[in-house]
């Protein structure tokens, strides 16, 4: 055999011709407009920048409306943030003061204690004692503000609330005072350091067995605090009744300088039950017959 088509070393190899590239094809020209161009992608882009701006604009007013139905949901049956426009607590919550009261745990059945400080319906002119109120608004102002109040993006400065602490419950026997001008629930002295400074617990002396269902309730500022003391000789003797609770204030949010959670004292579990206290004096009674 010949040479040809051999390499070195005695190998045949098979040589096979490189394909060819395809044309490319030419642009197809439709009405003196090239389809499929660079021109033509970039239209197309623009157009899909376009669609895609104008399904966002679209979503915004609804996302609007879903975020005002949840926020009116959270104030209504959540959290609500109330202006406090008087010094009847102060120094534990002050003039000017944005606290947040839990309205979720009534829907619960949780019951009122002792010690908490509640925000609550006025049970019927408990506020003209009441100190300051806020100055009024312009109309167009106070219009916006009522519908921020509504939805619960602002605090509610509504005329009809009062807050104050729960000095006794149903059951409660709330006197004042001891021989140390201390006030007593069920005999049981209570130790009041949230008082404003240069109060006494009570100018007034008085002794009130709370009835079932209802609260008796005092501002911390003593002094400046038109409660339960100044409606004795009214229905219930001057207490209020439970349903007519809005919710427990359980922080003081604004100012972030007087931020504070709103705990239970500790003076307040150390008072007994009076069906407690009442049962334990039947047994001494009970023990004691024999020696009689």
């Amino acid at each position: 055999m010949g040479s040809r088509g051999r390499k070195k070393g005695g190998r045949d190899w098979d040589f096979e011709p490189e394909p060819e590239p395809e044309p490319t094809p030419a642009p197809l020209v439709v009405g003196g407009r090239v389809e499929g161009g660079r021109a033509e992608r970039r239209r197309t882009a623009r157009k899909v920048r376009r669609r895609r701006r104008t399904r966002r604009a679209g979503e915004v007013p609804l996302l609007v409306v879903v975020a005002l139905c949840i926020a009116l949901l959270l104030k209504t049956f959540l959290v609500q943030a109330f202006f406090i426009p008087s010094g009847s607590m102060e120094q534990t919550i002050r003039i000017g003061d944005r606290v947040l009261v839990d309205k979720l745990t009534p829907w619960f059945g949780s019951e009122i204690k002792r010690g908490d400080v509640v925000v609550f319906k006025d049970p019927g002119g408990w506020l003209k004692g009441e100190a300051a109120r806020p100055p009024k608004d312009p109309i167009v102002v106070k219009q916006i503000k009522q519908a921020l109040t509504f939805i619960g993006l602002l605090p509610s400065a509504d005329e009809k609330d009062l807050i104050k602490r729960v000095i006794g419950v149903g059951g409660d026997t709330v006197k004042c005072c001891d021989n140390q001008g201390r006030v007593t629930v069920n005999g049981s002295p209570l130790d009041e350091p949230y008082v404003h400074p240069g109060n006494t617990p009570s100018d007034s002396t008085f002794e009130v067995q709370v009835p079932e269902g209802r609260l008796f309730v005092m501002g911390d500022h003593r002094a400046n605090s038109s409660d339960s003391r100044f409606h004795l000789d009214e229905g219930f003797q001057g207490t209020i009744p439970e349903s007519g609770v809005v919710g427990q204030a359980v922080v003081i949010a604004w100012p972030y300088g007087h931020w504070a959670k709103l705990e239970q004292p500790a003076t307040f579990r150390m008072v007994p039950d009076q069906a407690r206290r009442e049962g334990r004096g039947r047994r001494r009674r009970r023990r004691g017959a024999p020696f009689a």
